[in-house]
């Protein structure tokens, strides 16, 4: 089994649009939509100052995939990482990949500069609480808010 971790290109758009339905119909917070998931997936690509999409790949398909947006921490005083989207394939689970992928975007963030990496996760995942704990993410008093506005 060939493991590869990578930057996405433009070719990936339809695969990791693939992930996102599955990510998305697994949390309760969001629902897939393909289009939408497409073009905040090219917003990242066309900008990287937003970002680094990372996919996984075994034997050349992808497999898994994460989203390393950067962002600016006035308690930090310099810029950070909100890690999104981490998924790997249901068939390819329990292999350490989601590991690997998790600890690549890690030594990115470390190697660029930025001290901080945050996520945020459905609290009732608990198979995800764990992965995340056991790489030495720890909770926050901060609790999630969220309000839609109207263009």
């Amino acid at each position: 089994m060939k493991i590869s971790i990578d930057k996405a290109q433009a070719a990936d758009l339809d695969a990791m649009s693939d992930l996102l339905d599955e990510l998305f119909t697994l949390e309760s917070d969001f629902k897939p939509d393909r289009e939408k998931q497409r073009c905040g997936l090219r917003l990242i690509l066309d900008n990287p100052s937003l970002g680094q999409l990372f996919v996984l790949r075994v034997d050349g398909q992808m497999a898994g995939m994460a989203n390393a947006l950067i962002t600016v921490s006035t308690a930090e005083g310099c810029r950070v990482v909100l890690l999104e989207d981490l998924i790997i394939k249901a068939e390819y689970r329990q292999q350490k990949l989601g590991q690997q992928l998790i600890e690549h975007v890690l030594q990115w963030a470390s190697a660029n500069g930025f001290p901080r990496v945050t996520l945020l996760a459905d609290q009732d995942n608990a198979r995800a609480l764990s992965f995340y704990a056991q790489r030495g993410f720890t909770p926050s008093a901060m609790r999630v808010l969220r309000k839609k506005t109207t263009p």
